[in-house]
C-alpha cells in the first residue's frame, strides 16, 4: 500500500507594494488569490519560511514541495529563508514582511530591495510559539534588528495599561521605528554605531531594574548575545523557561542554512551548560 504523500503548505503571494523603513529595512507587503487559505494571529512571533527558487532550475507546475523533495536532489530544492509575520489582514488578504538590507549581501535581502509590484514569493507556513501572557505582571521584551517586526507586533497586542520593559538594538538612530503600544512601555533604542552585535543590549538589560511581579520574557537575534542574556535570566533572575521565550535568530559569520544545522547542537551545548549552573546554585 502506498504511503500518502504530506507535502507541507506552500502559499502563493504577489508583491502589492514595498516601503522603505529605514535605511536599512524594507517593508514588502504580499495579496493575491493565492493567500486565500492563508491565516495567522493567533502568535505575535509567527513566521514563514520564504522560498527562493534555484537560478536555472525548472519546479514543477503545479509548484509542489512534495514533489520538489521526492524527485530533485538536493541542491536543486529551494533556499529557504525564515521571516517574521509582521502584519496579516484577513479582509485585505495582505501579508506584511519586513526585511533587514544589507545591500547585495545575503539573499532575502536583496531580493526585497528589488521586489516590484506583480513579482511571486512562495513560502511555507506560518509558525509561532509567543504571544505576551495577559497572566503576567509585566513583560520583557529584547531583541536586535532580526526580531524587530516581532517585537513590534507584540508591543501592538499589549492592552493598555500592560506594562512592558523593550531594548531594541540597531545600528544607529536612523534604524529606529515608531511602534504603536497601547500598554505603558518603556521602549529604549540602543546604537551600535559599529560596535559588537548584542554588546549594548546585554549591558542594558543587566543594568535594568526589574519591576516587582510576575514576567514574561521575549529574547530574540543574534546567537550570542541571546545565551549571554538567558543565562543572566535564567540562573541570575531565576526566570521559568515557561515565562521565557528565547532563541538565537541567527548567528554571526553563518547563513541560515548553516546556522540552522548547528542550531540544535548549540541549543543542547547551551542547555546543559544552564542545568550545571542551576545545579550548582541549589547545591
Amino acid at each position: 500500500m502506498a504511503t500518502e504523500r504530506r507535502a507541507p503548505r506552500c502559499t502563493t503571494g504577489v508583491v502589492r507594494r514595498t516601503e522603505r523603513l529605514s535605511p536599512h529595512m524594507i517593508r514588502v507587503v504580499l495579496g493575491g488569490d493565492g493567500l486565500a487559505g492563508f491565516t495567522a494571529g493567533e502568535f505575535t512571533d509567527h513566521y514563514v519560511k520564504l522560498l527562493f527558487p534555484v537560478p536555472g532550475v525548472a519546479y514543477p507546475e503545479p509548484f509542489d514541495m512534495g514533489v520538489i523533495r521526492e524527485e530533485l536532489p538536493r541542491e536543486h530544492w529551494p533556499v529557504t529563508r525564515t521571516y517574521t509575520v509582521r502584519g496579516w489582514n484577513p479582509l485585505t488578504r495582505e501579508l506584511t514582511i519586513d526585511f533587514v538590507c544589507h545591500g547585495d549581501k545575503g539573499l532575502a535581502g536583496p531580493w526585497a530591495m528589488r521586489a516590484a509590484p506583480g513579482d511571486v514569493l512562495r513560502f511555507l507556513g506560518p509558525g509561532g510559539a509567543y504571544a505576551p501572557s495577559a497572566e503576567a505582571d509585566w513583560h520583557l521584551l529584547a531583541g536586535d534588528e532580526s526580531a524587530l517586526p516581532a517585537i513590534g507586533v507584540a508591543l501592538e497586542r499589549l492592552p493598555a495599561g500592560a506594562a512592558a520593559k523593550v531594548f531594541i538594538e540597531v545600528e544607529n538612530a536612523a534604524e529606529e521605528q515608531e511602534l504603536p503600544c497601547a500598554g505603558d512601555a518603556e521602549i529604549v533604542w540602543l546604537h551600535r554605531d559599529g560596535g559588537q552585535v548584542g554588546r549594548a543590549l546585554v549591558d542594558a538589560v543587566r543594568a535594568a531594574a526589574f519591576p516587582d511581579g510576575t514576567v514574561h520574557a521575549f529574547v530574540h537575534g543574534e546567537a550570542t548575545f541571546v545565551k549571554d542574556l538567558r543565562r543572566y535570566l535564567r540562573i541570575e533572575r531565576g526566570v521559568p523557561l515557561e515565562r521565557l521565550s528565547i532563541s538565537g535568530y541567527w548567528r554571526l559569520g553563518r547563513d541560515e542554512d548553516g546556522w540552522q544545522s548547528s542550531k540544535r547542537e548549540w541549543n543542547r551545548q547551551v542547555e546543559d551548560e544552564e542545568a550545571r549552573a542551576l545545579s550548582g546554585s541549589a547545591a
